[in-house]
């Protein structure tokens, strides 16, 4: 999909929001909701979506959705920083299938990044295990 075009109701975000697909959820409030990413880059790979926003990527959402967006990924990357003590946290954001955007609701990664490991595809490799995810899904809602 291409960087402009109409939201679509039934994308994978959507779902999880309205309650019709599961998700590890890490945190929920009125505006924002984070959950482990089930194609992880890397141990404790959370995303961080806004709840009430039919915005597809960064250039679509309004100032006051995107720093509740950002206060909640500033939330959990701390809670991540002290449950899982990784030694650096990337946190990106894609606009458009050519920058890498595979799912066309606004989103953002929280990638924690542990020295000598190397960091999975974005997107690819094998889904989690979710007894896995459950677990570093405790572990950061027990940090925040």
């Amino acid at each position: 999909m291409s960087l402009n075009g109409q939201y679509d109701d039934d994308n994978i975000f959507a779902k999880i929001i309205r309650g019709e697909m599961p998700c590890v959820k890490v945190y929920e409030d009125e505006h924002t909701l984070a959950f482990m990413d089930v194609f992880p880059q890397s141990e404790g790979h959370t995303l961080v979506i806004p709840k009430n926003e039919k915005a597809r990527n960064l250039l679509e959402v309004g100032p006051k959705a995107l720093g509740r967006l950002i206060g909640t990924v500033q939330r959990i990357s701390r809670a991540v920083n002290t449950a899982l003590s990784p030694d650096g946290i990337v946190v990106t954001q894609f606009n458009g299938a050519p920058a890498g955007q595979t799912v066309f609701h606004l989103h953002m990664h929280i990638i924690p990044r542990y020295e000598g490991t190397t960091l999975g595809g974005h997107a690819s490799g094998e889904m989690a295990d979710m007894d896995k995810l459950n677990v570093l899904a405790e572990k950061i809602k027990t940090a925040l």
